[in-house]
This record gives structure tokens, sequence and C-alpha cells, in this order.
């Protein structure tokens, strides 16, 4: 019976270790329409346009534990035309999209959404969240 216990764990195991894989391989290089960028360059963004959105894909709970400062929660599940829209003056405005990292597909899906409406100047930050905190940058909470 031990045996098959372990048989059993390893076979589980090894499907849970696959899907992280698989997981891991949806999130892109890079996405057509967008334009990749780093924390250093979001900064350098937010110097740059005083009417940079900054939308964070992440869910609530995520977002509850701190997020960018004056970025907006607005989950991808929750990303339409019309979300958008209510955040995003025009279609020339430039806008950011991040969520939990590297691995984290929401922002991915977000800034599909957004160029597949016709959105010109979208940036997509792909460390995300993750890389954000491992730099030391400024968040906030509340």
């Amino acid at each position: 019976m031990k045996l098959l216990n372990r048989v059993f764990c390893f076979l589980l195991l090894s499907l849970f270790a696959s899907h992280i894989v698989i997981a891991g391989e949806e999130v892109p290089e890079s996405i057509q329409g967008t334009t990749k960028i780093s924390a250093e360059q979001l900064i350098e963004l937010a110097d740059k346009y005083n009417n940079l959105v900054i939308i964070d894909a992440r869910k609530p709970s995520d977002r509850a534990q701190g997020y960018i400062e004056g970025s907006i929660g607005l989950v991808n599940t929750d990303t339409t035309p019309a979300s958008l829209s209510s955040h995003i003056k025009s279609k020339n405005t430039p806008v950011v999209f991040f969520c939990n990292g590297e691995k984290c597909g929401r922002s991915v899906e977000s800034s599909k959404i957004a160029v597949k409406d016709g959105y010109k100047n979208v940036y997509w930050f792909r460390g995300g969240w993750a890389e954000w905190i491992e730099k030391g940058l400024p968040v906030t909470k509340g």
C-alpha cells in the first residue's frame, strides 16, 4: 500500500510540475503591438508623460499586499474595451500593463485586449510586481 501511495504522489507531483512548466511557457517574451519595458523604463515613462496610465492587472488580493503608486487596479478578467475607456482618455494615451511577474499572464491578456481595441501606446512591464519589489522601488498599501 505504501508503494501505491508513493507512486500516486509521484504522479501527482509530476503532473503539477508539468503544469508549472506549461504555465511558464504561456507567457511570451513579447506581445505584438506593445513595447516591453523594465521597472526603470516605467519610471522614465512616468517622468516623461504626465498622462501615463498604469494598469495593475493582478487580483485584488494581490494588490492588497501593495501596489505601484498611481496605478489603477483592473484585473484582467474585468478588462474590456468599456473598462479601458473609463480609465484611459484616448487611444493615444500611453498605458502600461503589469501583473505579478514574468510567469503571470494577466497583464498579457489585458495588453492584448488594449491592442485589439486600438490603443496605440501600449507598454508591457513584463517583470511586473516581482521586479518592482526585487529592485526595492517604492510601494503603496491601502
